[in-house]
């Protein structure tokens, strides 16, 4: 059983799902939620690894015919079966999570990892491959925020700053795959643009999420850092795009990403 377990993880995409969980859980502690955030932190994550559970089981031919060495199931390490009944199990424990966060709460997030796996069953492969990550981030502030005992919307900018949060981020995880994904047949939105116009997609919408931080937060401490520190990132990223540095670019977007989430979190009650 251990030894299956680490080929197990690996399969999960445990780096974006072990982030976002812990994004969630900063925003739900942040928010004044306490000891509920532990609810927060169990739906989320068990929902991120059904996500990426069932992106390495539905991706296990392509991933083979594409010869992709960081994927186990892939390297024969795991079977694809064992990846699929990881993926059920897993959102078996979300949905009973997310239900104990509240009916509205738990709905929203229900939603939110809907879009998961329909981004992994069929809107990766279309020119709308955006909107599920788009939707799925966008709606995980409202998660937090409507979680008992807050129960109410997040405010305007927080959703738009979600939404922008996980358009950039799919583009940023699209980026470093983009040849071996056309070779097997995926021709999502960052396949249909390019390199070069994937990272000028991130890069303005970035933009637009760090201008509704840094002036929709009432946390004025927050915006400043925002506003001034994405300046300079947005700045340096156009640079190194201009001069055709797309690596040091991509690690630019990522700290922008990381800027974004940090200015969300440090909002705190005024998520709501």
């Amino acid at each position: 059983m251990l030894r299956g377990a680490g080929p197990l993880l690996g399969s999960a995409h445990i780096e974006p799902s072990l982030a976002v969980t812990l994004a969630a859980t900063a925003l739900a502690v942040g928010a004044g939620l306490g000891t509920h955030a532990l609810f927060v932190t169990l739906a989320v994550g068990a929902g991120q690894l059904s996500i990426g559970w069932s992106n390495d089981w539905l991706d296990h031919r392509r991933d083979l015919d594409a010869g992709r060495t960081d994927k186990p199931v892939a390297q024969g390490h795991i079977s694809a079966h064992a990846v699929a009944v990881a993926a059920a199990s897993a959102l078996a424990v979300c949905v009973i999570a997310s239900l104990a966060l509240g009916p509205v709460a738990g709905a929203v997030h229900l939603v939110a990892v809907a879009a998961g796996w329909f981004y992994n069953l069929r809107a990766k492969h279309t020119w709308y491959s955006v909107a599920p990550w788009a939707l799925a981030f966008g709606l995980l502030p409202a998660v937090v925020t409507m979680t008992a005992p807050l129960g109410r919307w997040p405010a305007w900018w927080v959703l738009a700053t979600g939404a922008v949060l996980g358009s950039g981020a799919h583009f940023a995880n699209a980026l470093p795959d983009l040849d071996d994904d056309l070779a097997t047949g995926v021709h999502g939105l960052p396949h249909r643009l390019g390199r070069r116009r994937s990272l000028l997609a991130t890069l303005a919408l970035i933009c637009g999420g760090t201008i509704a931080v840094s002036t929709g937060s009432p946390n004025r401490t927050a915006a400043v850092w925002v506003g001034g520190v994405g300046t300079a990132l947005l700045v340096a990223v156009a640079v190194a795009v201009g001069y055709g540095r797309d690596r040091l670019a991509f690690r630019g977007v990522v700290a922008l990403l990381l800027l974004l989430t940090i200015g969300l979190v440090a909002s705190g009650t005024a998520l709501y």
